[in-house]
């Protein structure tokens, strides 16, 4: 068997070992291609995301204000109602038979006033003759007096009585959906009766939300060269993932913090119109919105700023922190640690690190190391546009 020389044996070897590391770093067909994006400034929508309940301005509890049989109720379970719409009505004979009563008090008590002051002035006239005596003056005056209050005290009464039977009509005293009635007709109802229904106005609805203290002074820091409160909008995702159309203002900021959670209580106005469908409005009562329930806030900046922003693919993790690769002259991938802010959807806003204008590795990444040559080439489709108020802290 022929012997390689030396010199062709360790030149072999060397061959070997060069296109060992080329194909460790490369693999078969050289360089990783990878696909990148410029890092540009555009529009971005800066948004922070809470947990929130949706209430409603007006919560009325209905309830009887006189004792009496229900005779009659008005409306439909659910449905929406007007201020001053009659809901319920009690029986009225009792209270219209006191009316009456009160009624002959006053006359009863009208013409016992018109006898003592006709006695009144006998007595005065009989004291100027010299006929009469002090003591029957004092004792008419006093009589007159006496009438005088008992008519007041009927007329009191007439009122009292009119006032009661009013309350046998009882009405919506605001605007909004009513809920179940607890008590049909044929029930008699008091003042230890309860609630007979639930009114809960419906638009425009409010959204409760808590920020922690660290996010209220972002918030804060972040806005109020801005315009404070003003400078920012209010959006809620429902529990479908869907994006309530309508957007709120900011109206509440509590002025403490709760000892317990260490949070501050935000409230928004919200408009929450009625649905329609195809053009008409199906019922007077559907709103998307409901008091109770549960919904996302997006708090969003009211104008957008320009950053620079890059997708979030591009985006790697480790103990130092967030960074991405940059392609330098050579096309070799070099590590640039940066700082993200609030990002929506697919794109990582970029606050520092990035100055404009890198390449920057957004596929393929995980195949790229610092230093490393690559094979560029535009990135195969841009992420799609997030929806409104889409947002994640990076």
């Amino acid at each position: 068997m022929a012997r390689l020389p030396l010199a062709a044996t360790g030149a072999a070897i060397l061959l070997l070992a060069t296109l060992g590391d080329a194909a460790a770093q490369f693999g078969p067909q050289g360089p990783p291609a990878v696909g990148i994006v410029t890092a540009d400034r555009r529009p971005i929508t800066e948004t922070s995301e809470f947990v929130g309940r949706i209430e409603a301005i007006e919560r009325v509890v209905i309830r009887a204000r006189v004792s009496g049989f229900i005779q009659e109720i008005t409306f439909r379970e659910g449905q929406e109602v007007q201020r001053g719409q009659v809901l319920y009505r009690l029986e009225r004979a009792p209270f219209e038979a006191e009316l009456e009563r009160q009624q002959a008090t006053i006359a009863s008590a009208q013409a016992n006033l018109v006898n003592t002051r006709i006695s009144l002035d006998r007595a005065r006239e009989l004291v100027r003759t010299a006929t009469g005596t002090q003591s029957r003056l004092d004792d008419a005056i006093a009589a007159e007096r006496t009438g005088n209050a008992q008519l007041l005290s009927a007329n009191a009464g007439l009122r009292a009585a009119q006032i009661n039977l009013d309350y046998t009509v009882i009405t919506a005293p605001v605007s909004g959906r009513i809920g179940r009635t607890n008590y049909t007709e044929g029930n008699v109802v008091g003042l230890d009766a309860g609630a007979l229904a639930t009114i809960v106005s419906q638009d425009p609805m409010r959204v409760a939300f808590a920020i922690s203290q660290r996010q209220a002074r972002e918030l804060r820091n972040r806005f109020e060269g801005r315009g404070g409160p003003d400078a920012v909008r209010v959006r809620v995702r429902l529990t479908d993932g869907t994006v309530f159309p309508q957007v709120g203002r900011v109206v509440f900021i509590d002025t403490s913090v709760d000892r317990n959670t260490d949070t501050l209580l935000v409230r928004a106005l919200i408009p929450n119109p009625a649905r329609e469908v195809n053009g008409q409005r199906p019922d007077v009562g559907d709103r998307e919105l409901v008091d109770g329930q549960f919904v996302s806030v997006m708090v969003e900046g009211a104008e957008p700023i320009q950053a620079i922003a890059v997708p979030r693919t591009a985006v790697l993790q480790d103990q130092q922190g967030s960074y991405v690769f940059i392609l330098d002259g050579e096309n070799k991938a070099q590590r640039r640690n940066v700082t993200l802010g609030r990002s929506p959807g697919n794109t990582a806003v970029v606050e520092q690190g990035l100055e404009g204008g890198e390449r920057v590795v957004a596929e393929g990444v995980q195949r790229v190391r610092p230093g490393q040559p690559v094979n560029p080439s535009p990135m195969s489709a841009p992420p799609p546009a997030p929806p409104p108020g889409n947002a994640q802290r990076g």
